[in-house]
């Protein structure tokens, strides 16, 4: 007796994908499902970039369809597709960017900028098209942060072509200044050149744009957020009291321009000394998961204080990068997993697909 397409459907509803918690029916994963006679073929395309994992979910599914009675072949193919997420009302979109990720800090040395550029180094691991934008103009970091050199082209004597690290594309001001020259300059002018280089940056078929903001929740990050379309916010932080209190202000500046808030990462979150494995918590413990509860957004992981993620990022070769198999790395990747899944459970931006309407004299 043939298997009936019913079945098969019934089956993969009790396929539940362990990084989203929901099914796959539910999750609208299953395409192209082909039953012929006892044989079962079909695709599974996730809403988040999955290197690492898709061999997991395509053995989930195959060995659920595998258990059907008198099943044949199984056949499961397993891809993910980025869409675009809706962002603030009113905002242009940028071409060539389908989703834009603000990294935030309510202050400075939290290792929000090394969190950043190995975020965005996750999700290009794990099958995405991503880049950076090194938006602190007074402290650029992101060039030394990627180990790259020299300076950016431009083709048509008006926009700017990406300059790449480590399969990232990358933009900051740090490409087009002498590394000692400070930038003396007031709110305004800094709010343009982020503009500038936001929107004249030839991005190239970008699934998620990492923007590293500065810290602080002044008049340069209040223009951004009413100005740049941001599918959501990640917050830095570490778990002293100090640092939480600033964190939350920056939460609740995202919250005030309608930025939905991704999660919370907690930084330095625990010490491992290299000598001995004796564990401490130098800046106080569970502060990030706290902040959590108490504004009902997810954490989305907690990282080590290690010398490695220091010496890595200052010599151009970020953990993610250079040690991708290392239990750091994993960790970035986790979070950088959830924050894809946070931005997919997040609406989709139609905008693209209603017509221009045009009124003419007839």
């Amino acid at each position: 007796m043939a298997i009936s397409e019913l079945q098969v459907q019934t089956a993969l509803k009790e396929v539940i994908d362990p990084h989203t918690q929901k099914d796959m029916v539910a999750e609208k994963a299953v395409r192209n499902l082909k039953v012929d006679g006892n044989d079962i073929a079909l695709d599974i395309v996730l809403s988040y970039p999955a290197k690492s994992v898709a061999d997991g979910v395509r053995t989930l599914v195959a060995d659920k369809l595998k258990s059907l009675p008198g099943v044949g072949r199984v056949e499961v193919n397993v891809s993910w597709k980025i869409v675009s997420h809706s962002v603030q009302r009113g905002v242009k979109l940028i071409p060539n960017v389908k989703n834009i990720i603000a990294v935030a800090s309510g202050k400075g040395g939290v290792g929000k900028s090394t969190t950043a550029v190995n975020l965005a180094l996750a999700l290009s691991a794990e099958g995405a098209s991503v880049g950076i934008l090194d938006a602190d103009i007074y402290g650029p970091s992101q060039p030394t942060m990627l180990g790259i050199e020299g300076r950016p082209e431009s083709r048509d004597g008006k926009s700017l072509e990406p300059m790449e690290g480590h399969g990232v594309q990358a933009m900051s001001i740090g490409f087009l200044i002498d590394v000692e020259t400070p930038m003396v300059w007031r709110g305004p002018m800094v709010t343009q050149a982020l503009e500038q280089l936001l929107n004249d940056t030839r991005w190239r078929d970008l699934d998620y744009l990492v923007i590293d903001l500065p810290p602080g929740t002044g008049d340069i990050q209040l223009t951004l957020a009413q100005r740049v379309p941001v599918t959501g916010a990640v917050i830095v932080t570490t778990p002293q009291d100090i640092a939480l209190i600033d964190a939350r202000k920056g939460l609740k500046m995202f919250e005030k321009v309608g930025i939905p808030i991704i999660g919370i990462v907690e930084n330095m979150s625990i010490h491992i000394c290299s000598n001995c494995g004796h564990e401490e918590r130098i800046f106080g413990e569970g502060g990030g998961e706290r902040m959590c509860k108490d504004y009902g957004v997810e954490f989305l992981g907690a990282l080590p204080l290690d010398i490695h993620i220091r010496e890595q990022a200052d010599s151009g070769h970020p953990t993610v990068a250079v040690d991708p198999d290392s239990r750091i790395s994993q960790i970035y990747r986790e979070i950088a997993r959830r924050v894809a899944i946070k931005i997919a459970e997040q609406g989709v931006d139609h905008s693209a697909k209603f017509p221009s309407i045009v009124i003419q004299n007839t």
